[in-house]
């Protein structure tokens, strides 16, 4: 079995898993149990209509042949493809992420609260609807200038056991004409930042963006699913040492 592909929250929230071709949906349901350990890594080769096509070239989580480049997501208003093809109202957005990052960003207006879940955002403002992409991009690349237009996943983790900053959050909406507001809640409360880690094995407390928290022996787990695409599974809980929270020697 081969970790191919993950959905993140807004998704549905499930590991993609191929074996011998055919494809399955682990569903990262609160309380759920994974218990798989991780063995080689390589690409994950590309599904095609349904069904996995393998690769085994050692890069990962994709190999030269199978990463694909998603040419929008750098495009700041000068079309990228030789044809423009965007024409389709966006939104332009800003998410905010606990404590105080704050990210401007764009999608298909139809996707707006989809694609901030599946970013994992705490609060989020539209600020714009545009009738086409590049309108839309080049008002991200304006507001970029003060604004970050990516958030790694550190910060993320961080968010993961903290609070908006409500006041930062309002300072930053009052340059804008706000059109919708949003407040998100991925279903479970953390008191503690848990410890990153790239493991599948534990109890699924819950998913925020691409954010798996597992609780394993006392301790939370932030994993970036995103890292795990392209291990190997084996059945049985990994018996590696992992790093635990104080929190479990309490």
């Amino acid at each position: 079995m081969q970790l191919v592909g993950y959905e993140p929250s807004g998704r549905g929230s499930a590991l993609v898993i191929a074996d011998d071709g055919e494809l399955t949906r682990h569903p990262l349901e609160p309380g759920e149990s994974l218990s798989y350990s991780l063995g080689t890594r390589r690409c994950a080769g590309v599904v095609d209509d349904g069904d996995h096509v393998a690769c085994d070239r050692s890069s990962a989580p994709y190999c030269e042949y199978h990463t694909s480049t998603w040419v929008c997501a750098r495009c700041t208003g000068t079309c990228l493809k030789d044809e423009m093809d965007c024409y389709e109202e966006h939104a332009v957005y800003v998410a905010a992420f606990a404590p105080e990052t704050f990210k401007v960003g764009v999608t298909k207006l139809r996707r707006l609260e989809t694609r901030l879940r599946e970013q994992g955002a705490d609060r989020a403002a539209h600020v714009h609807t545009v009738s086409n992409g590049r309108i839309a991009r080049e008002l991200e690349a304006e507001i970029a200038d003060w604004l970050v237009d990516r958030v790694r996943t550190g910060p993320k983790v961080e968010s993961l056991a903290s609070e908006v900053d409500e006041a930062a959050w309002e300072d930053v909406l009052e340059e804008f004409d706000v059109i919708d507001r949003f407040a998100f809640d991925y279903g479970f409360d953390l008191e503690s930042r848990p410890v990153r880690e790239t493991i599948a094995s534990g109890t699924v407390v819950g998913v925020k963006g691409r954010l798996l928290v597992l609780e394993r022996g006392g301790t939370t787990y932030a994993v970036d699913v995103r890292d795990l695409v392209g291990y190997e599974l084996e059945d049985g809980e990994t018996n590696r040492s992992l790093q635990s929270s104080f929190a479990s020697f309490e």
